[in-house]
C-alpha cells in the first residue's frame, strides 16, 4: 500500500540513498549533497514528504517556501513509472501554493524530469549557467465571474 506522509528527520538516510541512486539528474560529485544538508533543509521554512510502499520509502519531495524552490523530487529507480512522483508532486502543490504564488526548479534538459515538469504545467524559462533547464509553476487565481 502506498502512503504519503510528512518527512521526518529519521527518513533522511533513506531519502539520501534514493538521491544517490537515481538514473537521471545524478550528482556529478555525490559529496555535494550530504545527509546534513537534508537536516539543515528540514530545519528551515520548508515542506517535505515521503512516499512509502509497504513501509519502505520509495520517493520524496522537498520544497523551500522561503526561496520558492523545489529542492528535490526523487523516486527510487526500481519504483519509477508507478505514479509515485506524480503523487508526491500533487501532495506538495496545494499546501505550497497556500503560501506562495510561484515555484521554481532546475533540472537537466531533455530528461524524464524535464518532460514530467512540462506535463505538470511548468513553463520553461531558460537555462542556468551550468546548462540546466529552469522551470516555473505559477498559481492561477481564479476570479469568480460577476453577475
Amino acid at each position: 500500500m502506498q502512503v504519503i506522509r510528512a518527512m521526518l528527520p529519521s527518513d533522511v538516510p533513506a531519502a539520501h540513498v534514493i538521491r544517490l541512486r537515481v538514473r537521471e539528474n545524478r550528482l556529478s560529485d555525490p559529496s555535494m549533497v550530504t545527509e546534513q544538508d537534508y537536516h539543515d533543509f528540514l530545519a528551515r521554512d520548508t515542506m517535505s514528504w515521503v512516499c512509502e510502499v509497504d513501509g519502505v520509502i520509495t520517493g520524496f519531495v522537498m520544497v523551500d517556501v522561503e526561496k520558492q524552490n523545489l529542492w528535490a523530487l526523487f523516486v527510487a529507480p526500481e519504483q519509477e513509472g508507478r505514479g509515485i512522483g506524480r503523487a508526491l508532486h500533487a501532495q506538495m502543490v496545494a499546501p505550497y501554493f497556500q503560501h506562495c504564488d510561484i515555484l521554481r526548479l532546475s533540472t537537466d534538459p531533455d530528461t524524464r524530469a524535464d518532460a514530467f515538469y512540462r506535463k505538470a504545467g511548468y513553463q520553461h524559462c531558460g537555462h542556468t549557467r551550468t546548462g540546466e533547464s529552469i522551470f516555473e509553476l505559477r498559481l492561477v487565481r481564479r476570479v469568480p465571474p460577476t453577475v
